[in-house]
């Protein structure tokens, strides 16, 4: 445990605050505020990241993830008193932060707004930013809950503006603590009363890995779709199988779409489609445009529990599947598989995706993936009996020259 010592907030005496990081892989944070007396005043845990859009100096769009809270501190986090109001501050990285601020009415308090703020001057983050310095996206929530509860969300919660999505799962949050002891009474929010699982194991439909993958059957496909502003603005049909190798176990795991949930967002040039469920943290597909005429499968980024209780995390960026023209769907109803790394694979069944300029909540034409098109088979075979034909006239044209020399006698 980290403990860090703030300056006095005014009427509440020194504040202590005491943090507990989790497992570095998945950055789960925990936070315990306590008062001059060092009694519990403000307590948080909670698992987040962030996508932002940015406009760079070629005038492309490209996507940053913020995911690595390791370095982060917690200057100006505050009990709360008559004059100020609960807080969470978190910096983080070069010029980033994130403050959640809290407030009390009568018989409940509400988790008020959220701020964060990042640096486009970071270059590592931020690779040919066109725009430069600090910005900050501001959110009011204004979720109520129950004075002495303490408010759960498994389940995950995204906040979009401005390009970007922040990402909440796995939150545990109580503010205005009475006596100094964290309530054991939970407050649900609407997603996690509807789950029937609140806590991240495999589901029953999913066998444990072995050393030898279970042969599985094919997965029930899921419709997905993402909606913005303008309406829908990506559609995806499919069934999923994900192929996963940790510590040399290999594990064949069905996505059942009842069971799944998902979100996403639109962007001019890239577009996101995340899915989550009681197992998987997330599973990202990051789609972008190129030569400002196709779109591609660029990115995949996966976060899931393994039976172990580790946590099995990959991401590639750097990939080129599922291309088709813009304003069309791309379409591949053979089973494909999508390569993310040596030990992480994704077979898809029945595919059907279109990220980007939907109209009417419809596929428009699709373009077939080459598994699909059964029509080269009848050139192959129109070639094959060409070229057999051809063998054939050239072997009897030589024959019978051989027999015509045959019949002349030398004088």
């Amino acid at each position: 445990m980290v403990c860090f010592r703030l300056s006095p907030a005014p009427g509440s005496g020194l504040v202590l605050l005491c943090l507990v990081l989790g497992a570095v892989s998945s950055y789960a944070l925990e936070v315990n505020v306590t008062d001059s007396e060092k009694a519990t005043c403000l307590y948080a845990k909670w698992q987040m990241n962030f996508t932002i859009q940015y406009n760079t100096t070629s005038k492309n769009f490209k996507t940053a993830t913020i995911s690595d809270f390791s370095t982060a501190t917690y200057n100006g986090s505050v009990c709360g008193n008559d004059q100020n109001n609960p807080k969470i501050v978190v910096q983080f990285g070069s010029g980033f932060s994130w403050i959640v601020n809290f407030t009390k009415k009568e018989s409940a308090y509400l988790i008020d707004s959220i701020s964060f703020s990042y640096n486009l001057s970071d270059n590592a983050t931020f690779p040919d930013a066109k725009e430069k310095g600090i910005l900050t996206v501001h959110d009011l929530v204004g979720f109520r809950i129950p004075l002495n509860n303490i408010f759960r969300c498994n389940s995950l919660s995204t906040l979009e503006k401005n390009g970007v999505v922040q990402y909440y799962w796995d939150v545990h949050v109580q503010a205005f603590v009475q006596n100094g002891t964290v309530s054991t009474k939970e407050f649900l929010c609407e997603k996690d009363k509807t789950s029937t699982t609140v806590v991240p194991t495999i589901s029953t439909t999913t066998p444990s890995p072995t050393t030898t993958p279970t042969p599985k059957e094919k997965p029930e496909v899921g419709s997905y779709s993402v909606n913005n502003s303008n309406g829908t603005c990506l559609l995806a049909t499919m069934g999923l199988q994900l192929n996963i190798t940790h510590n040399k176990v290999a594990s064949v795991i069905n996505i059942n779409p009842n069971t799944t949930d998902f979100t996403g967002s639109c962007q001019p040039q890239t577009a996101l489609l995340r899915l989550n469920s009681s197992n998987i943290k997330y599973l990202d597909f990051v789609f972008a445009v190129k030569n400002e005429n196709r779109f591609y499968l660029k990115e995949v980024n996966v976060s899931m529990y393994l039976v172990n209780g580790s946590v099995f995390s990959i991401a590639n960026n750097n990939l080129s599947y599922w291309d088709a023209p813009l304003g069309s769907s791309y379409m591949c109803n053979k089973e494909q598989t999508v390569s993310v790394s040596g030990a992480f694979q994704i077979n898809t069944f029945d595919l059907r995706v279109q990220p980007f300029n939907v109209m009417e909540g419809k596929y428009s034409t699709a373009q077939e993936c080459s598994l699909d098109d059964d029509t080269i088979l009848i050139p192959i075979i129109v070639g094959a009996g060409l070229s057999g034909l051809i063998i054939v006239i050239v072997i009897a044209y030589l024959i019978g020259r051989r027999k015509s020399y045959a019949g002349y006698q030398t004088l």
